[in-house]
């Protein structure tokens, strides 16, 4: 149950921050691809779909698939 709630979460916060990366793509006070990639990130923990189009598309681009991976790593640390 509690694994279940944990990942309930986690899904809502890569769904605000994905809500905020599109309002950040209109708004000039918001970085919104900052907040879109942290937003999907989150979101592809819950989604292989996301993850495996996150890996497809950072493929090409070896720094960034490296940063990519750092950040996921960080990310599972902080969430545990």
């Amino acid at each position: 149950m509690q694994k279940n709630i944990k990942k309930a979460a986690i899904l809502t916060a890569g769904i605000v921050f994905l809500t905020l990366g599109l309002l950040g793509l209109v708004l000039p006070f918001l970085q919104g691809i900052l907040f879109l990639a942290i937003g999907l990130i989150l979101v592809s923990f819950s989604s292989p779909k996301i993850r495996l189009w996150i890996n497809k598309h950072t493929a090409k681009y070896p720094h960034l698939s490296s940063v990519i991976g750092k950040v996921e790593t960080w990310i599972t640390k902080f969430i545990g």
